[in-house]
């Protein structure tokens, strides 16, 4: 049985839809926080069972008779993001599995400026130390990132964002396919991945580049400092520490952390890419 972890969320959703293109339902479990999340996967003949990275003990059960587990790292924040992913990667190393995944980053490393990354860099470490097969799955920054830093630009024509670098933005649907391939053994990925990435390296300034060619308007790319844009988010609501977060990303940006391209993904689906251009257009025809 192959167990997917997080199947509620953005990307962990999309996995098990990819993989049950590839293998029979009844090959196919899934652990979330909440069972009521996924109302639709029990009708389909996945087996749907509660578990929590920060409750080790409940993933027993939702790990059982697993021969696969992937792990889809904690969304948290600051303090305990390691240990909860921790949890999770040796529930699966007890549960007797023959292979523990895990969706790492691009840029992980121990002296990133970019919170997740020393996560993800620990993480891999102590999967490597367990001395059994493994994938640590180093997905590149998703596309959807962007759109949560477009604001009032297509009101205002202005993208206003502080100082970053070029990234290879890349989107959710293709490192899902990625995974459900893996996952479903049709594809060779282990031990720590190449970057699994699109080729394009884009800022925000190619950002509004392209907003402004699909839109027919005007978008200008304002920097803005750290601190005038941490000061503007917390007046929009942002908690401080989140924003703090958020910079972190353009930080490490700067620095060209995320600056790197790979051709395993579209070598491992067949296909290339979804480009940043297409994740715009379909969010401009939505708006």
């Amino acid at each position: 049985m192959i167990v997917v972890t997080g199947a509620s969320g953005h990307l962990g959703s999309r996995i098990v839809d990819r993989l049950l293109e590839r293998v029979p339902a009844s090959r196919v479990g899934v652990s979330v926080r909440d069972v009521g999340s996924v109302p639709g996967l029990a009708e389909r003949g996945v087996r749907v069972r509660s578990g929590d990275f920060t409750e080790p003990a409940s993933l027993e059960h939702a790990f059982e008779g697993a021969d696969q587990v992937l792990v889809i790292s904690a969304a948290i924040r600051g303090g305990g993001a390691f240990e909860a992913n921790r949890a999770a990667i040796d529930a699966a190393h007890r549960a007797g599995v023959t292979r523990v995944l895990y969706t790492s980053h691009q840029a992980a490393s121990r002296d990133s400026l970019f919170g997740p990354q020393p996560v993800h860099a620990a993480a891999e470490e102590h999967l490597a130390g367990l001395g059994i097969p493994f994938a640590a799955l180093r997905n590149g920054f998703y596309t959807s990132t962007i759109l949560m830093h477009l604001g009032d630009a297509l009101e205002t024509g202005r993208l206003v964002v502080p100082e970053d670098g070029p990234v290879s933005w890349t989107d959710h649907a293709d490192l899902a396919e990625a995974a459900a391939i893996t996952l479903a053994g049709e594809g060779a990925l282990d031990g720590t991945t190449p970057p699994l990435t699109a080729p394009e390296l884009l800022d925000f300034t190619d950002v509004a580049r392209i907003l402004g060619e699909i839109t027919g308007r005007s978008i200008t790319r304002v920097i803005i400092s750290d601190e005038d844009w941490k000061a503007a988010a917390v007046d929009r609501g942002f908690p401080p520490f989140a924003a703090d977060f958020t910079l972190g990303m353009f930080r490490a940006a700067r620095r060209g952390e995320f600056a790197i391209t790979d051709p395993t993904l579209e070598k491992l689906t067949g296909h290339p890419a979804t480009s940043v251009r297409t994740v715009l257009e379909r969010f401009v025809t939505a708006g």
